[in-house]
């Protein structure tokens, strides 16, 4: 076997199906140092010293990229923390995520406060772990000192963000951001739902979904898009649609793809595999914003991934304590749990619909890592990345139990489903950090974007 770097192959990880960027094979994957030194055949003789990993017909899968994750860490730790979060995320076969700037406190829109954060991370981590940071009304000043500590980009809200300390930004003050950005060249991702249409939908409150749904309508998106991707046009900015739900607004896109404005696109696990028509009136575990749609939105929404106009899928991991999550969809916490399930949740409805393995790693793992310039370390299974991987077991099936679920919080809108793909285990720069059910201390990096 080949060396990288005069490093000795540590051990080597072989299974009959090995997903790669050239395709789905069977091979033996080399690693020395944390890194990948070689993708070789099957049968290729292991080096004296090495040690072989043989997963048999399981499939070993590059580490999955989740670049939407709330943790919550510090300030609201009973609801996520690294620990747990981190926990959850290698148990659903996740080696990195991206921290959401919002839900901790204090959240992470000063340099100060991003060091803040990363000292809490460090020793809880045991995935690898990046930052987002925040574009608020108040912090043009904050952006570049905060782009240059690191930070991955910029989320901002166009609709209240539902808590206090993370305001909205209106069209003004999203241009002065994003005018802002645009000029270190960094990345500008929105939540986007325009408040004005928010305001005018019907606000019944109460346990029914159908009403819940009614408050959050399509067009609240499609508005607040259409005002994104004609600034990002003016400025020549690079941006990125947060969690989409309405297909309504995918011709949008398509066409400002078509015409070079530099924008991509994410939907969740929630949006792809749960419907509207089956949510249970009072059940607040479906809660999000934006919500959970019908069964015809959620086929175009499929369709989008297929030809590309939705780029990647991550979990928009969201979690509160159990008592916020009430009856009332109202009042309710918004936010869906889905760190752990997110891998098998994905696989079990893209199976159904004709998708193979190969898609689901380029929807979560390849494209995210790229979506954060990660794809020199993270996202593939090719010589030099990062020895991150998930192995899966994916004709298996589970029944999801809540108790099962290293969050926090085991509130979850999979309880009870049964999915497809078990993660036998995960693998940390050649290390395997969880096997059914067991940890080791932890061992993540926290992430800087790269120079």
């Amino acid at each position: 076997m080949s060396e990288d770097g005069g490093n000795e192959v540590e051990s080597v990880l072989r299974s009959t199906r090995v997903i790669t960027p050239e395709g789905t094979r069977a091979a033996s994957v080399a690693v020395a140092g944390g890194r990948i030194t070689a993708v070789l055949p099957y049968d290729t003789e292991v080096p004296a010293g090495a040690r072989l990993e043989d997963f048999g017909d399981d499939v070993l899968l590059p580490g999955l990229v989740d670049t939407h994750v709330h943790v919550n860490d510090p300030g609201r730790t009973e609801w996520e923390g690294f620990w747990t979060a981190t926990r959850a995320a290698a148990a659903g076969g996740i080696t990195t995520l991206v921290d959401m700037p919002l839900n901790s406190l204090p959240p992470t829109t000063t340099v100060d406060h991003l060091r803040a954060k990363r000292e809490v991370a460090a020793a809880k981590a045991h995935i690898d772990v990046g930052f987002w940071g925040g574009a608020l009304p108040d912090n043009v000043k904050d952006l570049r000192p905060l782009h240059d500590a690191g930070v991955f980009g910029f989320k901002a809200f166009l609709s209240p963000s539902g808590v206090d300390e993370f305001p909205e930004l209106d069209k003004e003050q999203l241009d002065r951001s994003m005018a802002e950005i645009a000029g270190f060249g960094g990345l500008l991702i929105v939540h986007a739902e325009d408040p004005h249409h928010l305001a005018a939908a019907p606000q019944l409150g109460g346990p029914k979904y159908a009403d819940f749904l009614a408050s959050r309508p399509r067009g609240a998106e499609g508005t607040a898009i259409t005002t994104l991707l004609a600034q990002a046009r003016r400025r020549d900015a690079r941006v990125h649609v947060l969690h989409l739900s309405s297909s309504d607004a995918l011709p949008l896109i398509a066409q400002a793809k078509r015409d070079g404005v530099r924008v991509t696109v994410e939907t969740c696990p929630h949006y792809l595999t749960l419907t509207a028509e089956e949510v249970p009136d009072g059940a607040s575990e479906f809660k999000c914003c934006p919500p959970i749609r019908e069964a015809a939105n959620q086929d175009l929404l499929w369709q989008a991934l297929a030809d590309g106009t939705i780029d990647c899928v991550v979990t928009d991991h969201s979690p509160s304590t159990a008592d916020l999550k009430t009856g009332d969809f109202a009042t309710a916490w918004g936010g869906i749990s889905g760190l752990q399930l997110s891998l098998s949740a994905v696989w079990t409805e893209a199976r159904k619909r004709g998708h193979d393995l190969q898609d689901v790693v380029r929807w979560m793992s390849t494209r995210t890592a790229h979506l954060v310039g990660l794809d020199d370390r993270k996202g593939a299974i090719a010589v030099g990345r990062d020895a991150d991987f998930a192995v899966l077991a994916p004709d298996e099936t589970f029944t999801v139990d809540p108790a099962a679920l290293q969050h926090r919080n085991r509130v979850t809108a999979y309880a009870g489903r049964t999915l497809y793909g078990v993660v036998r285990s995960t693998w940390l720069r050649g290390e395997r950090i969880v096997a059914d059910g067991r940890f080791t201390d932890p061992k993540g990096q926290l992430l800087t974007r790269p120079s």
